[in-house]
């Protein structure tokens, strides 16, 4: 899998992609994610701007359409992509059934929103997919590129060394996970449920079934809707 990010600061991305599964995943071949700065693609050589006053005299900035139409042409003539993907508020919502579909393309792009927000033609003309990370407003979308690589690369076969974690995370069934526990089994009084401690498989499974059952519906009871 390829994942190509488009930012105006991609060293915000830089430390997130290069520590943990996401660094092992990228060493083992198993996905290549590649940083692009916007500027690189702005058609003012001297300040390298990609943002301007929006029409109609509203405050902030806008990025504009020129760079970023020049620098997904680039990339598109090097490769085919599945999807062109831009980190946006209102977009669609980031969830699991989300981050299982795009773990299973080839090659992406995720455009980072920045200021003000994006020339709306490139939504409509560039963009092919637009998603969102939660109801709230952050200063870029560096951030929300980053969590969406995180939670896709981890689900590739191979990127964690025991692939049975990753499918027992929360919301892979639209349940949260079970409570988990190590060891010291008695810490100041405070014991791991005994099931846990009985090697006894299919009571820990309904345990963990039981418990999932209930946390979901204590705190998070929509999604069993």
């Amino acid at each position: 899998m390829r994942i190509d990010i488009i930012s105006v600061i991609p060293e915000l991305i830089e430390s997130n992609i290069s520590h943990s599964i996401l660094k092992r995943a990228q060493n083992k071949g198993l996905v290549e994610i590649v940083l692009h700065n916007l500027r690189d693609y702005s058609t003012d050589k001297k300040h390298r701007r990609v943002d301007d006053y929006p029409f109609g005299g509203e405050a902030g900035m806008v990025i504009q359409i020129e760079p970023v139409d020049r620098a997904i042409s680039h990339l598109k003539s090097q490769r085919d992509y599945d999807e062109v993907i831009y980190t946006s508020p209102d977009g669609e919502v980031l969830d699991q059934n989300m981050a299982n579909s795009l773990s299973l393309l080839q090659n992406i792009i995720i455009l980072c929103g920045h200021y003000k927000g994006i020339d709306h033609r490139i939504r409509e003309h560039l963009v092919t997919k637009e998603i969102s990370i939660g109801d709230y407003v952050l200063t870029g979308g560096e951030l929300a590129a980053a969590v969406i690589a995180d939670t896709v690369v981890r689900l590739i076969p191979g990127a964690i060394s025991d692939e049975q974690s990753a499918l027992s995370d929360s919301f892979q069934d639209n349940l949260l996970s079970a409570p988990v526990y190590t060891r010291p089994a008695d810490y100041n009084g405070w014991k791991v449920p005994e099931v846990l401690l009985s090697g006894h498989e299919a009571n820990i499974a309904a345990w963990r079934l039981e418990q999932s059952l209930e946390r979901t519906k204590r705190l998070r009871p929509d999604l069993l809707k």
